[in-house]
């Protein structure tokens, strides 16, 4: 069957893309010795390169060894072996299509349990309710933390495509350190990165430029960015407008399209904002705003399961569908649509009403499929959330003590 899903996309680097579907960034929590991939990420992705997608962007790889969204962390920095990439981005390309690196920083959003540094455009921290423990208050960022951690990005996007992969998408999204810059609810400074937005962008708008020139012109460099943070005088469809805006002439050949953080988890399916539940593409109606004004292609994730929504998300203008929790389940789901097919299984539902403990039960459940993948193990959708999230704390706790001695011994080292 033809279909504008299956169509190859040039971007403005000269990176062709063959076709309209991508797996977008899970978190998989699964590096292994060395905060380095190993053969379980190597393993995941090659199952999901023999699926049909035309793109894989990888879960979040860490920019600073000192600050990691979770003890399973991958990190690439200027002390990092190569090799493992290399292997990463080969198993990546193994089916023919593309893989591209997310970079990120989780700025203020560390585990209160975590060591090394927790850093914010401001001291204001994550309030999740009565789970606000779980993480600590932020210290302000330094104008010389800044340029130093401009320059990470920087550095791990350069090794990035030294290792073999074909691009890189800056994490401008979820709450992590960009975004936070970008929310005036979390972003109360009042220098030069504080105030109007064009001063909250300012470091966005820096790492991509130093991002750019870091790598060659044929090197993909994206950004993922909220539709909005669906918190009341937070970042929001306009100020995402104008971002896109802004990032246009500094060579970015594609906008990845989310939404939410920790304290309002919309990228998961529960939202602040009614209008992204109870159906699929949880930000269409968002993006479908944005599309009419971006000078830059975008990419829609969230929510996607049937070929229908994706057909539906291209006709909207879109140029990308971003898949996750679907290829957790269904990691061959691109070819079964080629082929006239839906999946035959969908991730049992997380309808707890603490939203917070939902939202780590969702994320739990997806990297238990993961895993069971990454072995060569069919994904068992019916799992239950308790269960997956019980013994996802067991696995971080073991990786916590691994990160902590890792953490420790390179800081010796230095």
């Amino acid at each position: 069957m033809t279909s504008e899903l299956f169509a190859p996309l040039s971007l403005r680097s000269g990176h062709v893309l063959n076709n309209r579907i991508a797996k977008a960034a899970m978190e998989e929590n699964m590096a292994g010795v060395g905060q380095l991939p190993d053969t379980e990420l190597f393993g995941l992705y090659r199952r999901w390169a023999a699926g049909g997608t035309g793109l894989l962007i990888t879960g979040n790889v860490m920019v600073h060894a000192e600050a990691l969204t979770g003890p399973g962390g991958v990190v690439l920095d200027e002390a990092s072996p190569l090799e493992p990439f290399a292997e990463w981005a080969r198993a990546g390309k193994s089916g023919g299509g593309a893989i591209w690196m997310q970079i990120n920083h989780p700025g203020r959003q560390i585990g209160s349990d975590m060591p090394g540094v927790v850093w914010g455009p401001s001291a204001v921290a994550v309030d999740l309710g009565k789970h606000s423990s779980r993480f600590d208050r932020p210290v302000a960022m330094t104008p010389e933390q800044i340029q130093a951690t401009v320059t990470r990005y920087a550095v791990t996007a350069q090794r990035a495509e030294q290792a073999g992969f074909d691009g890189v998408e800056v994490h401008a999204a979820h709450g992590y350190l960009l975004s936070q810059f970008l929310s005036p609810l979390v972003n109360k400074r009042t220098d030069r990165w504080g105030g109007s937005l064009e001063n909250r962008a300012r470091m966005l708008l820096d790492v991509v430029r130093a991002v750019r020139a870091a790598v060659s012109p044929t090197f993909a460099v994206a950004v993922k960015l909220n539709s909005a943070d669906f918190q009341r005088g937070g970042f929001d469809a306009d100020d995402a407008r104008q971002v896109i805006a802004m990032l246009a002439p500094l060579g970015v050949d594609l906008v990845e399209l989310s939404g939410g953080s920790y304290e309002s988890p919309a990228m998961s399916g529960r939202p602040a904002d009614a209008r992204t539940q109870a159906r699929e593409a949880y930000f269409l109606d968002l993006a479908q705003d944005l599309v009419t004004t971006s000078p830059l292609p975008l990419m829609l994730t969230g929510g996607i399961t049937r070929r229908h929504t994706a057909e539906r998300v291209l006709d909207s203008g879109v140029a990308i569908i971003g898949m996750g929790t679907a290829l957790a389940v269904t990691p061959d789901l691109p070819d079964r649509w080629r082929q006239g097919r839906e999946a035959d299984e969908r991730l049992r539902p997380v309808t707890w009403s603490d939203k917070a403990l939902a939202s780590a039960a969702g994320m739990a459940q997806v990297r238990h499929q993961m895993r069971r993948i990454a072995r060569g193990s069919r994904p068992t959708p019916d799992t239950h959330p308790a269960f997956a999230l019980i013994s996802e704390r067991r696995k971080q706790r073991r990786a916590l003590r691994r990160y902590r001695a890792w953490l420790s011994a390179s800081q010796g080292a230095a």
